[in-house]
Protein backbone atom coordinates (compact mmCIF):
# COMPACT_ATOMS: atom_id res chain seq x y z
CA UNK A 1 0.00 0.00 0.00
CA UNK A 2 1.45 3.37 -1.01
CA UNK A 3 1.44 6.51 1.11
CA UNK A 4 -1.22 7.94 -1.20
CA UNK A 5 -3.35 4.80 -0.77
CA UNK A 6 -3.05 5.03 3.01
CA UNK A 7 -3.99 8.71 3.00
CA UNK A 8 -7.02 7.93 0.85
CA UNK A 9 -7.94 5.14 3.27
CA UNK A 10 -7.82 7.62 6.13
CA UNK A 11 -10.04 10.08 4.26
CA UNK A 12 -12.47 7.29 3.44
CA UNK A 13 -12.46 6.22 7.09
CA UNK A 14 -13.26 9.81 8.16
CA UNK A 15 -16.20 9.86 5.76
CA UNK A 16 -17.42 6.51 7.05
CA UNK A 17 -17.06 7.75 10.62
CA UNK A 18 -19.10 10.86 9.81
CA UNK A 19 -21.83 8.67 8.28
CA UNK A 20 -21.75 6.39 11.31
CA UNK A 21 -21.98 9.33 13.70
CA UNK A 22 -25.00 10.64 11.80
CA UNK A 23 -26.78 7.42 12.73
CA UNK A 24 -25.32 7.16 16.24
CA UNK A 25 -24.78 10.64 17.72
CA UNK A 26 -21.76 11.27 19.90
CA UNK A 27 -22.05 12.30 23.54
CA UNK A 28 -21.92 15.97 22.53
CA UNK A 29 -22.75 17.83 19.34
CA UNK A 30 -19.40 19.60 19.43
CA UNK A 31 -16.14 18.91 21.28
CA UNK A 32 -13.92 21.87 22.15
CA UNK A 33 -11.28 22.93 24.67
CA UNK A 34 -11.88 25.53 27.38
CA UNK A 35 -10.42 28.04 24.89
CA UNK A 36 -13.05 26.96 22.32
CA UNK A 37 -10.53 25.15 20.10
CA UNK A 38 -12.58 22.57 18.22
CA UNK A 39 -11.41 18.98 18.70
CA UNK A 40 -11.46 16.50 15.81
CA UNK A 41 -12.34 12.85 16.41
CA UNK A 42 -8.89 11.66 15.37
CA UNK A 43 -5.40 12.98 14.67
CA UNK A 44 -2.80 11.30 12.44
CA UNK A 45 0.59 12.26 10.95
CA UNK A 46 0.75 14.26 7.72
CA UNK A 47 2.16 11.19 5.98
CA UNK A 48 0.73 7.73 6.51
CA UNK A 49 2.81 4.86 5.15
CA UNK A 50 2.65 1.07 5.17
CA UNK A 51 4.56 0.77 8.45
CA UNK A 52 2.15 3.14 10.18
CA UNK A 53 -0.91 1.21 9.04
CA UNK A 54 0.67 -2.13 9.96
CA UNK A 55 1.69 -1.11 13.50
CA UNK A 56 -0.66 1.73 14.47
CA UNK A 57 -3.57 1.85 12.04
CA UNK A 58 -6.90 3.47 12.76
CA UNK A 59 -9.05 3.06 15.88
CA UNK A 60 -11.70 0.42 15.48
CA UNK A 61 -9.62 -1.27 12.76
CA UNK A 62 -7.08 -4.11 12.80
CA UNK A 63 -4.63 -4.31 14.63
CA UNK A 64 -6.54 -2.10 17.12
CA UNK A 65 -3.44 -0.45 18.58
CA UNK A 66 -5.41 2.79 18.88
CA UNK A 67 -8.52 1.22 20.39
CA UNK A 68 -11.32 -1.21 19.63
CA UNK A 69 -13.99 1.42 18.85
CA UNK A 70 -13.76 3.94 15.97
CA UNK A 71 -14.70 6.94 18.09
CA UNK A 72 -13.92 5.51 21.56
CA UNK A 73 -15.15 7.77 24.39
CA UNK A 74 -16.61 10.45 22.13
CA UNK A 75 -19.48 8.04 21.57
CA UNK A 76 -19.64 6.14 24.84
CA UNK A 77 -17.59 6.32 28.01
CA UNK A 78 -16.10 3.25 29.62
CA UNK A 79 -18.30 1.35 32.09
CA UNK A 80 -17.71 2.68 35.60
CA UNK A 81 -17.84 -0.60 37.44
CA UNK A 82 -16.89 -0.30 41.13
CA UNK A 83 -15.97 -3.64 42.71
CA UNK A 84 -18.08 -4.17 45.82
CA UNK A 85 -19.13 -6.93 48.15
CA UNK A 86 -18.91 -7.59 51.88
CA UNK A 87 -20.82 -9.28 54.63
CA UNK A 88 -24.29 -10.45 53.74
CA UNK A 89 -26.22 -10.24 50.49
CA UNK A 90 -28.48 -7.59 52.09
CA UNK A 91 -25.54 -5.32 52.97
CA UNK A 92 -23.97 -5.66 49.53
CA UNK A 93 -27.31 -4.98 47.82
CA UNK A 94 -27.47 -1.69 49.74
CA UNK A 95 -23.93 -0.78 48.59
CA UNK A 96 -24.83 -1.63 44.96
CA UNK A 97 -27.91 0.57 45.11
CA UNK A 98 -25.88 3.40 46.65
CA UNK A 99 -23.21 3.22 43.93
CA UNK A 100 -25.83 3.12 41.16
CA UNK A 101 -27.47 6.20 42.68
CA UNK A 102 -24.04 7.91 42.64
CA UNK A 103 -23.63 7.32 38.89
CA UNK A 104 -21.96 3.90 38.66
CA UNK A 105 -22.87 2.31 35.32
CA UNK A 106 -22.24 -1.40 36.02
CA UNK A 107 -22.05 -3.80 38.95
CA UNK A 108 -18.95 -5.73 39.99
CA UNK A 109 -19.36 -8.43 42.64
CA UNK A 110 -16.68 -9.41 45.15
CA UNK A 111 -17.32 -12.80 46.76
CA UNK A 112 -15.98 -13.97 50.10
CA UNK A 113 -13.26 -16.61 50.25
CA UNK A 114 -15.52 -19.60 51.06
CA UNK A 115 -17.70 -18.80 48.03
CA UNK A 116 -14.61 -18.46 45.83
CA UNK A 117 -13.43 -21.97 46.71
CA UNK A 118 -16.85 -23.63 46.72
CA UNK A 119 -17.65 -24.01 50.42
CA UNK A 120 -20.90 -23.16 52.20
CA UNK A 121 -20.75 -20.65 55.04
CA UNK A 122 -21.41 -23.41 57.61
CA UNK A 123 -18.53 -25.59 56.41
CA UNK A 124 -15.68 -25.89 58.96
CA UNK A 125 -13.32 -24.67 56.20
CA UNK A 126 -15.24 -21.35 56.12
CA UNK A 127 -14.79 -20.53 59.80
CA UNK A 128 -13.66 -16.95 60.33
CA UNK A 129 -13.83 -16.03 56.64
CA UNK A 130 -17.57 -15.57 56.00
CA UNK A 131 -18.24 -12.19 54.40
CA UNK A 132 -14.75 -10.88 55.13
CA UNK A 133 -13.32 -10.11 51.67
CA UNK A 134 -16.60 -10.16 49.75
CA UNK A 135 -20.21 -11.20 49.96
CA UNK A 136 -21.24 -14.67 51.15
CA UNK A 137 -23.36 -16.46 48.52
CA UNK A 138 -24.42 -19.97 49.49
CA UNK A 139 -27.50 -20.53 47.34
CA UNK A 140 -29.91 -19.06 44.83
CA UNK A 141 -31.71 -17.49 47.79
CA UNK A 142 -28.65 -15.37 48.59
CA UNK A 143 -28.27 -14.37 44.94
CA UNK A 144 -31.93 -13.31 44.85
CA UNK A 145 -31.29 -11.07 47.85
CA UNK A 146 -28.06 -9.71 46.39
CA UNK A 147 -29.81 -8.60 43.17
CA UNK A 148 -33.18 -7.56 44.63
CA UNK A 149 -34.60 -4.50 42.89
CA UNK A 150 -31.82 -4.42 40.28
CA UNK A 151 -33.16 -4.82 36.70
CA UNK A 152 -30.86 -7.40 35.13
CA UNK A 153 -31.93 -6.53 31.58
CA UNK A 154 -30.59 -2.99 32.10
CA UNK A 155 -27.47 -3.46 34.27
CA UNK A 156 -24.24 -5.15 33.23
CA UNK A 157 -22.72 -7.25 36.01
CA UNK A 158 -19.18 -8.51 36.45
CA UNK A 159 -18.49 -11.36 38.88
CA UNK A 160 -14.97 -12.03 40.14
CA UNK A 161 -15.36 -15.77 40.45
CA UNK A 162 -13.20 -18.54 39.00
CA UNK A 163 -13.30 -22.18 40.12
CA UNK A 164 -17.09 -22.15 40.79
CA UNK A 165 -17.85 -19.63 38.00
CA UNK A 166 -20.36 -21.99 36.38
CA UNK A 167 -22.37 -22.14 39.61
CA UNK A 168 -22.51 -18.37 40.16
CA UNK A 169 -23.40 -17.78 36.50
CA UNK A 170 -26.20 -20.34 36.84
CA UNK A 171 -27.48 -18.50 39.92
CA UNK A 172 -27.45 -15.21 38.01
CA UNK A 173 -29.39 -16.75 35.09
CA UNK A 174 -31.91 -18.25 37.54
CA UNK A 175 -32.50 -14.88 39.26
CA UNK A 176 -33.06 -13.29 35.84
CA UNK A 177 -35.63 -15.99 35.05
CA UNK A 178 -37.48 -15.09 38.25
CA UNK A 179 -37.41 -11.42 37.16
CA UNK A 180 -38.84 -12.44 33.77
CA UNK A 181 -35.61 -11.53 31.97
CA UNK A 182 -34.57 -14.06 29.30
CA UNK A 183 -30.93 -15.12 29.32
CA UNK A 184 -30.50 -13.68 25.81
CA UNK A 185 -30.81 -10.18 27.32
CA UNK A 186 -28.23 -10.62 30.09
CA UNK A 187 -24.92 -8.80 29.80
CA UNK A 188 -21.89 -9.02 32.02
CA UNK A 189 -18.75 -11.02 32.71
CA UNK A 190 -17.56 -13.90 34.82
CA UNK A 191 -13.83 -13.95 35.47
CA UNK A 192 -13.67 -17.74 35.00
CA UNK A 193 -9.86 -17.65 34.55
CA UNK A 194 -8.52 -20.69 36.41
CA UNK A 195 -4.98 -20.65 34.98
CA UNK A 196 -4.08 -17.42 36.73
CA UNK A 197 -5.34 -18.96 39.97
CA UNK A 198 -2.68 -21.65 39.67
CA UNK A 199 -0.13 -18.98 38.70
CA UNK A 200 -0.79 -16.15 41.10
CA UNK A 201 -3.85 -16.23 43.33
CA UNK A 202 -4.66 -19.68 44.69
CA UNK A 203 -8.48 -19.88 44.74
CA UNK A 204 -8.62 -23.04 42.67
CA UNK A 205 -10.60 -26.21 43.40
CA UNK A 206 -10.16 -28.78 40.64
CA UNK A 207 -7.12 -29.90 38.63
CA UNK A 208 -6.40 -28.17 35.29
CA UNK A 209 -8.05 -30.68 32.94
CA UNK A 210 -11.57 -30.72 34.47
CA UNK A 211 -11.27 -26.98 35.15
CA UNK A 212 -10.66 -26.36 31.44
CA UNK A 213 -13.66 -28.57 30.66
CA UNK A 214 -15.91 -26.41 32.87
CA UNK A 215 -14.63 -23.29 31.10
CA UNK A 216 -15.26 -24.63 27.59
CA UNK A 217 -18.70 -25.88 28.69
CA UNK A 218 -19.49 -22.28 29.67
CA UNK A 219 -18.21 -21.02 26.30
CA UNK A 220 -20.49 -23.42 24.43
CA UNK A 221 -23.55 -22.85 26.62
CA UNK A 222 -23.34 -19.05 26.52
CA UNK A 223 -22.73 -18.91 22.77
CA UNK A 224 -26.13 -20.55 22.38
CA UNK A 225 -28.13 -19.24 25.36
CA UNK A 226 -26.43 -16.10 26.81
CA UNK A 227 -24.86 -14.48 23.73
CA UNK A 228 -24.18 -11.05 25.30
CA UNK A 229 -22.26 -12.50 28.24
CA UNK A 230 -18.47 -12.29 28.37
CA UNK A 231 -17.65 -15.89 29.22
CA UNK A 232 -14.18 -15.24 30.59
CA UNK A 233 -12.11 -12.31 31.81
CA UNK A 234 -8.55 -13.46 31.21
CA UNK A 235 -6.75 -11.81 34.05
CA UNK A 236 -3.37 -10.15 34.14
CA UNK A 237 -4.53 -8.18 37.17
CA UNK A 238 -3.68 -10.85 39.74
CA UNK A 239 -0.47 -11.73 37.93
CA UNK A 240 0.59 -8.09 38.41
CA UNK A 241 -0.64 -8.05 42.02
CA UNK A 242 1.56 -11.08 42.69
CA UNK A 243 4.59 -9.03 41.65
CA UNK A 244 5.02 -9.30 37.88
CA UNK A 245 6.26 -6.58 35.56
CA UNK A 246 4.04 -5.01 32.89
CA UNK A 247 5.77 -7.16 30.26
CA UNK A 248 5.08 -10.35 32.24
CA UNK A 249 1.48 -9.23 32.78
CA UNK A 250 0.97 -8.97 29.00
CA UNK A 251 2.86 -12.16 28.14
CA UNK A 252 1.36 -14.47 30.77
CA UNK A 253 -2.17 -13.15 30.22
CA UNK A 254 -1.98 -13.73 26.47
CA UNK A 255 -0.44 -17.16 27.04
CA UNK A 256 -3.44 -18.07 29.22
CA UNK A 257 -5.78 -16.65 26.57
CA UNK A 258 -4.16 -18.82 23.92
CA UNK A 259 -4.63 -21.89 26.15
CA UNK A 260 -8.36 -21.18 26.49
CA UNK A 261 -8.74 -20.67 22.75
CA UNK A 262 -6.94 -23.93 22.02
CA UNK A 263 -8.98 -25.84 24.62
CA UNK A 264 -12.20 -24.55 23.05
CA UNK A 265 -11.02 -25.47 19.55
CA UNK A 266 -10.10 -28.97 20.75
CA UNK A 267 -13.62 -29.25 22.23
CA UNK A 268 -14.99 -28.65 18.72
CA UNK A 269 -16.17 -25.05 19.15
CA UNK A 270 -16.06 -22.59 16.26
CA UNK A 271 -13.63 -19.77 17.02
CA UNK A 272 -15.92 -17.03 15.73
CA UNK A 273 -18.72 -18.30 17.97
CA UNK A 274 -16.86 -18.02 21.27
CA UNK A 275 -13.98 -15.59 20.64
CA UNK A 276 -16.10 -12.40 20.45
CA UNK A 277 -17.13 -13.00 24.08
CA UNK A 278 -13.58 -13.35 25.41
CA UNK A 279 -12.53 -10.37 27.51
CA UNK A 280 -9.47 -9.39 29.54
CA UNK A 281 -8.67 -7.85 32.91
CA UNK A 282 -5.59 -5.68 33.41
CA UNK A 283 -3.97 -3.87 36.29
CA UNK A 284 -3.55 -0.11 36.35
CA UNK A 285 -0.12 0.47 37.86
CA UNK A 286 2.05 3.47 38.67
CA UNK A 287 4.35 3.97 35.67
CA UNK A 288 2.04 6.21 33.66
CA UNK A 289 3.48 5.87 30.15
CA UNK A 290 4.41 2.19 30.43
CA UNK A 291 0.83 1.42 31.46
CA UNK A 292 -0.59 3.25 28.43
CA UNK A 293 1.81 1.41 26.13
CA UNK A 294 0.89 -1.92 27.76
CA UNK A 295 -2.72 -1.66 26.57
CA UNK A 296 -1.65 -0.72 23.05
CA UNK A 297 0.81 -3.61 22.80
CA UNK A 298 -1.67 -6.18 24.15
CA UNK A 299 -4.38 -5.13 21.68
CA UNK A 300 -2.01 -5.41 18.73
CA UNK A 301 -0.60 -8.75 19.84
CA UNK A 302 -4.01 -10.33 20.48
CA UNK A 303 -5.40 -9.12 17.13
CA UNK A 304 -2.49 -10.70 15.28
CA UNK A 305 -2.73 -13.95 17.23
CA UNK A 306 -6.43 -14.33 16.61
CA UNK A 307 -6.35 -13.46 12.91
CA UNK A 308 -3.02 -14.91 11.82
CA UNK A 309 -2.51 -17.88 14.18
CA UNK A 310 -6.04 -19.05 14.84
CA UNK A 311 -7.68 -17.92 11.61
CA UNK A 312 -10.60 -16.02 13.14
CA UNK A 313 -12.62 -14.22 10.48
CA UNK A 314 -14.95 -12.07 12.58
CA UNK A 315 -13.30 -8.72 13.45
CA UNK A 316 -14.92 -8.94 16.90
CA UNK A 317 -12.83 -12.07 17.50
CA UNK A 318 -9.68 -9.99 17.04
CA UNK A 319 -10.58 -7.35 19.62
CA UNK A 320 -8.83 -7.21 22.97
CA UNK A 321 -11.61 -5.79 25.16
CA UNK A 322 -10.37 -5.03 28.66
CA UNK A 323 -11.59 -4.15 32.13
CA UNK A 324 -9.04 -2.39 34.33
CA UNK A 325 -8.69 -2.14 38.09
CA UNK A 326 -6.19 0.21 39.65
CA UNK A 327 -3.31 -1.48 41.48
CA UNK A 328 -4.26 -2.80 44.89
CA UNK A 329 -0.67 -3.75 45.67
CA UNK A 330 0.43 -0.13 45.16
CA UNK A 331 -1.79 1.15 47.98
CA UNK A 332 -0.19 1.95 51.32
CA UNK A 333 -1.59 1.70 54.84
CA UNK A 334 0.56 4.73 55.70
CA UNK A 335 -0.99 8.10 54.76
CA UNK A 336 -3.95 6.45 52.97
CA UNK A 337 -5.10 9.74 51.42
CA UNK A 338 -2.01 9.49 49.17
CA UNK A 339 -3.76 6.52 47.56
CA UNK A 340 -6.31 8.88 46.01
CA UNK A 341 -3.47 10.42 43.96
CA UNK A 342 -2.05 7.01 43.01
CA UNK A 343 -5.45 5.78 41.88
CA UNK A 344 -6.03 8.93 39.82
CA UNK A 345 -2.76 8.46 37.92
CA UNK A 346 -3.48 4.77 37.35
CA UNK A 347 -7.06 5.40 36.21
CA UNK A 348 -5.96 8.12 33.82
CA UNK A 349 -3.39 5.76 32.30
CA UNK A 350 -6.10 3.12 31.80
CA UNK A 351 -8.37 5.63 30.06
CA UNK A 352 -5.57 6.90 27.82
CA UNK A 353 -4.75 3.25 27.16
CA UNK A 354 -8.29 2.67 25.90
CA UNK A 355 -9.97 0.52 28.57
CA UNK A 356 -13.62 -0.54 28.13
CA UNK A 357 -14.41 -0.75 31.84
CA UNK A 358 -12.76 0.58 34.99
CA UNK A 359 -12.72 0.08 38.75
CA UNK A 360 -10.91 2.62 40.90
CA UNK A 361 -9.67 1.36 44.27
CA UNK A 362 -10.61 3.20 47.44
CA UNK A 363 -8.06 4.98 49.59
CA UNK A 364 -8.53 2.71 52.63
CA UNK A 365 -8.27 -0.71 50.91
CA UNK A 366 -4.77 -1.35 52.28
CA UNK A 367 -6.42 -1.35 55.71
CA UNK A 368 -9.93 -2.76 55.26
CA UNK A 369 -12.89 -3.02 52.93
CA UNK A 370 -13.80 0.48 51.70
CA UNK A 371 -16.21 2.68 53.58
CA UNK A 372 -19.11 4.26 51.72
CA UNK A 373 -17.32 7.61 51.65
CA UNK A 374 -14.10 6.09 50.27
CA UNK A 375 -16.04 4.20 47.58
CA UNK A 376 -17.75 7.44 46.56
CA UNK A 377 -14.41 9.28 46.22
CA UNK A 378 -13.09 6.43 44.07
CA UNK A 379 -16.12 6.66 41.78
CA UNK A 380 -15.87 10.46 41.62
CA UNK A 381 -12.26 10.03 40.44
CA UNK A 382 -13.53 8.25 37.33
CA UNK A 383 -16.29 10.80 36.79
CA UNK A 384 -13.89 13.75 36.98
CA UNK A 385 -11.59 12.09 34.43
CA UNK A 386 -14.60 11.41 32.19
CA UNK A 387 -16.36 14.76 32.36
CA UNK A 388 -13.76 17.38 33.35
CA UNK A 389 -10.31 16.39 32.09
CA UNK A 390 -10.89 16.59 28.32
CA UNK A 391 -9.00 13.33 27.67
CA UNK A 392 -12.16 11.70 26.31
CA UNK A 393 -12.76 14.32 23.61
CA UNK A 394 -10.54 12.81 20.92
CA UNK A 395 -9.60 9.24 20.08
CA UNK A 396 -6.20 8.08 21.34
CA UNK A 397 -4.76 11.49 22.33
CA UNK A 398 -1.23 10.13 22.98
CA UNK A 399 -0.80 8.49 19.57
CA UNK A 400 2.18 10.00 17.83
CA UNK A 401 4.20 10.21 21.02
CA UNK A 402 7.61 8.79 20.12
CA UNK A 403 8.04 7.65 23.71
CA UNK A 404 4.70 5.84 23.90
CA UNK A 405 5.29 4.11 20.56
CA UNK A 406 8.81 3.09 21.64
CA UNK A 407 7.45 1.59 24.88
CA UNK A 408 4.67 -0.17 22.95
CA UNK A 409 7.21 -1.82 20.64
CA UNK A 410 9.47 -2.79 23.56
CA UNK A 411 6.64 -4.36 25.56
CA UNK A 412 5.47 -6.28 22.50
CA UNK A 413 8.91 -7.65 21.62
CA UNK A 414 9.74 -8.67 25.20
CA UNK A 415 6.32 -10.25 25.73
CA UNK A 416 6.77 -12.21 22.51
CA UNK A 417 10.02 -13.64 23.89
CA UNK A 418 8.10 -14.96 26.89
CA UNK A 419 5.39 -16.42 24.64
CA UNK A 420 8.02 -18.26 22.62
CA UNK A 421 9.48 -19.79 25.82
CA UNK A 422 6.03 -20.85 27.02
CA UNK A 423 5.21 -22.37 23.64
CA UNK A 424 8.45 -24.38 23.73
CA UNK A 425 7.29 -25.83 27.06
CA UNK A 426 4.01 -26.97 25.51
CA UNK A 427 1.80 -23.97 26.26
CA UNK A 428 0.42 -22.22 29.34
CA UNK A 429 -0.99 -25.31 31.07
CA UNK A 430 2.35 -27.12 30.82
CA UNK A 431 4.19 -23.98 31.96
CA UNK A 432 1.88 -23.70 34.98
CA UNK A 433 2.35 -27.35 35.88
CA UNK A 434 6.13 -26.87 35.64
CA UNK A 435 5.91 -23.76 37.86
CA UNK A 436 7.64 -21.57 35.25
CA UNK A 437 5.40 -18.50 35.39
CA UNK A 438 5.11 -18.75 39.16
CA UNK A 439 8.91 -18.66 39.53
CA UNK A 440 9.30 -15.72 37.13
CA UNK A 441 6.75 -13.69 39.11
CA UNK A 442 8.30 -14.66 42.45
CA UNK A 443 11.75 -13.52 41.31
CA UNK A 444 10.36 -10.16 40.20
CA UNK A 445 8.32 -9.72 43.39
CA UNK A 446 11.44 -10.38 45.47
CA UNK A 447 13.45 -7.86 43.46
CA UNK A 448 10.77 -5.18 43.83
CA UNK A 449 10.54 -5.73 47.59
CA UNK A 450 14.33 -5.60 47.89
CA UNK A 451 14.39 -2.22 46.14
CA UNK A 452 11.63 -0.83 48.40
CA UNK A 453 13.32 -2.03 51.58
CA UNK A 454 16.69 -0.62 50.50
CA UNK A 455 15.09 2.72 49.57
CA UNK A 456 16.17 2.36 45.95
CA UNK A 457 12.49 2.48 44.96
CA UNK A 458 10.60 5.29 46.71
CA UNK A 459 7.08 4.79 48.06
CA UNK A 460 5.82 8.12 49.37
CA UNK A 461 4.66 7.94 52.97
CA UNK A 462 6.01 4.43 53.50
CA UNK A 463 9.81 4.54 53.06
CA UNK A 464 10.16 8.30 52.56
CA UNK A 465 8.27 11.47 53.56
CA UNK A 466 6.84 9.70 56.57
CA UNK A 467 4.67 11.18 59.33
CA UNK A 468 5.00 10.67 63.05
CA UNK A 469 1.83 9.99 65.07
CA UNK A 470 -0.20 9.45 61.93
CA UNK A 471 -3.98 9.57 62.59
CA UNK A 472 -5.95 6.38 61.86
CA UNK A 473 -9.00 6.62 59.57
CA UNK A 474 -12.39 5.12 60.32
CA UNK A 475 -12.61 1.62 58.85
CA UNK A 476 -15.47 -0.61 57.78
CA UNK A 477 -15.91 -3.67 60.00
CA UNK A 478 -17.84 -6.79 59.01
CA UNK A 479 -20.27 -8.06 61.64
CA UNK A 480 -18.48 -10.99 63.37
CA UNK A 481 -21.88 -12.66 63.87
CA UNK A 482 -22.35 -13.02 60.12
CA UNK A 483 -21.13 -16.63 60.04
CA UNK A 484 -23.75 -17.63 62.57
CA UNK A 485 -26.49 -15.76 60.68
CA UNK A 486 -25.53 -17.41 57.38
CA UNK A 487 -25.62 -20.82 59.08
CA UNK A 488 -29.13 -20.09 60.33
CA UNK A 489 -30.19 -19.08 56.81
CA UNK A 490 -28.78 -22.32 55.42
CA UNK A 491 -30.52 -24.41 58.08
CA UNK A 492 -33.83 -22.74 57.25
CA UNK A 493 -33.31 -23.20 53.50
CA UNK A 494 -32.51 -26.91 53.83
CA UNK A 495 -35.60 -27.39 56.03
CA UNK A 496 -38.07 -25.90 53.54
CA UNK A 497 -36.68 -26.89 50.12
CA UNK A 498 -37.60 -30.19 48.46
CA UNK A 499 -34.53 -32.21 49.40
CA UNK A 500 -35.55 -35.16 47.23
CA UNK A 501 -35.40 -32.92 44.13
CA UNK A 502 -32.07 -31.50 45.32
CA UNK A 503 -30.67 -35.02 45.63
CA UNK A 504 -31.96 -35.96 42.18
CA UNK A 505 -30.38 -32.92 40.50
CA UNK A 506 -27.06 -33.52 42.27
CA UNK A 507 -27.09 -37.14 41.14
CA UNK A 508 -27.70 -36.07 37.54
CA UNK A 509 -24.77 -33.64 37.86
CA UNK A 510 -22.56 -36.44 39.20
CA UNK A 511 -23.44 -38.67 36.24
CA UNK A 512 -22.82 -35.82 33.81
CA UNK A 513 -19.43 -35.03 35.34
CA UNK A 514 -18.45 -38.69 35.02
CA UNK A 515 -19.40 -38.52 31.33
CA UNK A 516 -18.78 -35.92 28.64
CA UNK A 517 -21.97 -33.85 28.36
CA UNK A 518 -22.03 -30.07 28.87
CA UNK A 519 -22.38 -29.47 32.62
CA UNK A 520 -23.95 -26.00 32.52
CA UNK A 521 -27.59 -27.20 32.08
CA UNK A 522 -27.10 -29.69 34.92
CA UNK A 523 -25.60 -27.05 37.22
CA UNK A 524 -28.48 -24.70 36.38
CA UNK A 525 -30.91 -27.47 37.32
CA UNK A 526 -29.16 -27.90 40.69
CA UNK A 527 -29.24 -24.16 41.34
CA UNK A 528 -32.98 -23.94 40.56
CA UNK A 529 -33.60 -26.68 43.13
CA UNK A 530 -31.77 -24.52 45.73
CA UNK A 531 -28.80 -26.84 46.02
CA UNK A 532 -25.99 -24.88 47.67
CA UNK A 533 -22.62 -23.97 46.20
CA UNK A 534 -20.95 -26.35 48.67
CA UNK A 535 -23.21 -29.23 47.64
CA UNK A 536 -22.67 -28.63 43.92
CA UNK A 537 -18.90 -28.20 44.21
CA UNK A 538 -18.81 -31.16 46.59
CA UNK A 539 -20.21 -33.42 43.87
CA UNK A 540 -17.65 -32.10 41.39
CA UNK A 541 -14.86 -32.58 43.96
CA UNK A 542 -15.87 -36.24 44.29
CA UNK A 543 -15.62 -36.75 40.52
CA UNK A 544 -12.76 -34.44 39.54
CA UNK A 545 -10.62 -34.43 42.69
CA UNK A 546 -8.85 -31.37 44.08
CA UNK A 547 -5.72 -29.63 42.82
CA UNK A 548 -2.65 -29.56 45.05
CA UNK A 549 0.07 -27.06 44.20
CA UNK A 550 3.49 -28.53 43.43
Amino acid sequence: MTTKDCTELYRKWQQELAARLAKTPERKQRFATSSDIEIDPLYVPDRIDDAYMEKIGLPGEYPYTRGVQPNMYRGRLWTMRQYAGFGSAEETNKRFRYLLEQGQTGLSVAFDLPTQIGYDSDDPMAAGEVGKVGVAIDSLEDMETLLAGIPLDKVSTSMTINAPASVLLAMYIAVAEKQGVPSEKLSGTIQNDILKEYIARGTYIFPPKPSMRLITDIFAYCAKHVPKWNTISISGYHIREAGSTAVQEVAFTLADGMAYVEAALQAGLDIDQFAPQLSFFFNGHNHFFEEIAKFRAARRMWARLMRERYGAKNPKSWQFRVHTQTGGSTLTAQQPDNNIVRVTIQALAAVLGGTQSLHTNSRDEALALPTEESARIALRTQQIIAFESGVTDTVDPLAGSYYVEYLTDQIESRALEYLEKIEQMGGAVAAVEAGYMQREIQKQAYETQRKIESGEEKVVGMNCFQLENEPQPELLRVDPALGRKQKERLDALRARRDNLIVEQTLNRLRAGAEGTENLMPLILECVRSYATIGEICGVLREVFGEYRAV
